[in-house]
């Protein structure tokens, strides 16, 4: 799938500003999650299409649909071990089956008739994390961003059978982090709500 880039004033505008929200690019057949590695793992998955080498399928790795939450937590690529970003296009109907196997990794009450039994979900392959959305220059928001942790035999066939593509962006991430404090000219890709059904 490839990236639509657009800028970043004129997106944002049609975003929710509140609430739990999954933004991302997407289609009716794929969608778009984002990683950042060190480079030799970020090599192997571009020139491979899927991951190996060094990278370890026995932790959890967690994959980010919304692009500036990946941008805020790798500090714009430049944070040890997340110096290159990648795109990486999922089957939109493996993206559903990873959802509906995740688990909150904090308890909710409304979700757990106990802290027992959210405790034991935990021993699942997927977790599912909300945290404060940022905008481009890292000030936190009061919409929420979202999340996924996977490992296991999930992480597996996310790796053989879901993956369709894997882009490294890192230079498109470098041209946007140059113009920053500011946000004249940042692209982001075009995102909007995706609801699971």
């Amino acid at each position: 799938m490839k990236l639509n880039w657009n800028d970043y004033q004129e997106v944002a505008a049609t975003w929710p500003k509140t609430g739990e929200v999954i933004l991302a690019s997407f289609d009716e057949n794929e969608i778009v999650v984002y990683q950042a590695y060190k480079p030799s793992i970020a090599r192997f998955a571009v020139e491979n299409q899927k991951f190996g080498g060094e990278f370890s399928f026995s932790r959890m790795t967690w994959i980010k649909p919304n692009f500036l939450w990946m941008m805020y937590r790798s500090g714009w690529a430049q944070k040890p071990d997340q110096e290159r970003v990648l795109a990486i296009s999922l089957s939109l109907q493996g993206f559903k089956e990873i959802l509906a196997k995740a688990e909150y990794s904090s308890y909710h009450p409304e979700f757990y008739d106990s802290e027992d039994e959210w405790r034991r979900a935990l021993n699942g392959d997927v977790r599912l994390q909300w945290d404060p959305d940022h905008d481009p220059v890292g000030k936190a928001l009061e919409r929420r961003a979202m999340q996924l942790g996977i490992r296991g035999d999930t992480l597996r066939q996310m790796n053989e059978t879901w993956i369709w593509g894997i882009e490294d962006i890192t230079d498109v991430v470098a041209k946007n982090r140059d113009r920053l404090p500011g946000l004249f000219g940042i692209q982001v890709p075009y995102e909007r709500v995706f609801v699971p059904g």
